[in-house]
């Protein structure tokens, strides 16, 4: 146990969780929990607000944006973040109080720091508990977002919340190469059981997309892997595909640049100079990307990623309805 007397906020909260559970690798501690529903006003996401019903991804990706959240618990190694998960202490009355925040036309975001269907959900139920409130709301967008083949579980209560509103889940499907998809996200679901979960989605009237993301430069990048997960996508039922090029924070960096030296070896350097100085990349690369991605929906039939395109039924007034 760290000393409470020295740690605040967050992380002074996660040291006063009681031990949930645990396995071979990975430790489940609950989380005492003050808000569920969080704020976002950055520029770079397109949500009102997010929700992640845990902290940490046991799924291990190596080039994970979101392990820099461990550090607000003052856990300092990278790897914390994929064996320290930490379960949210459900409270529904709280839940449903901070729903009245939320404007009519909003978007939610559920899993943009950790993925809510990793096993951890098979144990607390974290994130059903989440879409069971949710059946109250009306005229939001919700948009979810995960590597796991889980939330086709949830089908029948997509369905529900979409009565109402809009809802759309998101699949992250980097490669439909097994192998390399076990390289890059070790212990996270095949990409052919992700896209098995695209198709019970969308043949239960649930709709349903794939990013490629992140496109791992001279890895996946490929027009041919792209292209391949694409027509995937569409076979599936999928009715959106997009990507988005890997930026490295230096969190991802301690963890994703040793694993190129091992596993990528002649692509070390060029990484490095790549990435040395910027968390994304810059110049003609990104672009390239863009049109690689353009070029290859046009050729499929597919749709584009656009979260501008939102439209959920209004409510009555001016108000959310929580019924």
């Amino acid at each position: 146990m760290q000393d409470l007397v020295r740690l605040v906020g967050i992380a002074r909260l996660a040291a006063e969780g009681s031990l949930l559970a645990e396995k071979r690798r990975v430790e489940y501690r609950s989380l005492p929990t003050r808000s569920w529903l969080n704020r976002c006003d950055s520029r770079r996401v397109p949500f009102d607000w997010t929700i992640n019903p845990y902290r940490g991804c046991e799924y291990g990706c190596k080039y994970c944006y979101a392990r820099f959240t461990h550090e607000f618990l003052e856990k300092e190694e990278a790897e914390a973040f994929e064996t320290e998960i930490y379960a949210k202490e459900w409270n529904p009355a709280q839940f449903q109080s901070e729903l009245r925040q939320v404007k009519p036309g909003q978007v939610i975001g559920v899993g943009t720091a950790t993925d809510p269907y990793q096993p951890a959900e098979r144990k607390f139920g974290r994130t059903r508990a989440v879409l069971t409130a949710l059946q109250r709301i009306s005229g939001i967008s919700l948009f979810v977002t995960t590597k796991s083949d889980l939330a086709a579980r949830d089908a029948d209560l997509f369905r529900a919340i979409a009565e109402r509103n809009e809802v759309r889940v998101t699949f992250s499907v980097t490669t439909v190469d097994a192998k390399l998809a076990k390289r890059t996200e070790p212990f996270a679901p095949r990409p052919d059981l992700r896209l098995k979960a695209v198709r019970a989605l969308t043949e239960a009237g649930v709709s349903a997309g794939v990013i490629a993301s992140p496109v791992l430069p001279w890895i996946t990048d490929s027009e041919e892997n792209l292209e391949s997960v694409a027509r995937a996508a569409k076979e599936a039922g999928a009715d959106q595909f997009g990507a988005n090029v890997l930026f490295l924070k230096p969190c991802s960096s301690r963890v994703y640049l040793p694993f190129i030296e091992e596993q990528f070896p002649a692509l070390a350097l060029r990484y490095r100079q790549s990435y040395g100085s910027n968390a994304f990349l810059k110049g003609s690369y990104p672009e390239m990307i863009r049109e690689r991605i353009q070029r290859i929906r046009e050729r499929v039939g597919i749709g584009q990623r656009d979260f501008s395109r939102t439209n959920p039924p209004a409510p009555a007034g001016s108000q959310l309805l929580l019924f």
